[in-house]
């Protein structure tokens, strides 16, 4: 990964101090990982400063990202053979994580 701006630093500075763990996903070395509780997402840094979500946040399963699949009218976060079903209280959770990140990494403050 390219080395990051001082802007870049207090972005996750202020994720951290709001309860976002800085984690590395080896298969992503390009990408930075954060998470909380049990959701994650990898954010991309931008040439400019900041960074944007790369892919689709998820939650984690047995310290891994996981994918979101639809089978047999189930929707399922799934890596390899482990599968945690979608519900409603995990997609809820999954959002707020989503709708406080995008906050943090817009707030320039």
């Amino acid at each position: 990964m390219a080395e990051l701006s001082l802007a870049q630093m207090h972005i996750l500075e202020r994720l951290v101090s709001r309860g976002f763990a800085v984690v590395a996903f080896p298969l992503y070395a390009t990408a930075v990982g954060l998470r909380r509780r049990a959701c994650a997402t990898l954010v991309e840094p931008l040439a400019g400063g900041g960074f944007r979500v790369y892919g689709e946040p998820c939650f984690l399963l047995d310290g891994n990202l996981s994918v979101r699949v639809n089978e047999k009218g189930k929707s399922w976060f799934v890596w390899k053979k482990l599968r945690l079903e979608a519900t409603a209280e995990r997609l809820a959770e999954l959002e707020q994580f989503v709708a406080e990140l995008r906050t943090l990494l817009d707030s320039h403050t």
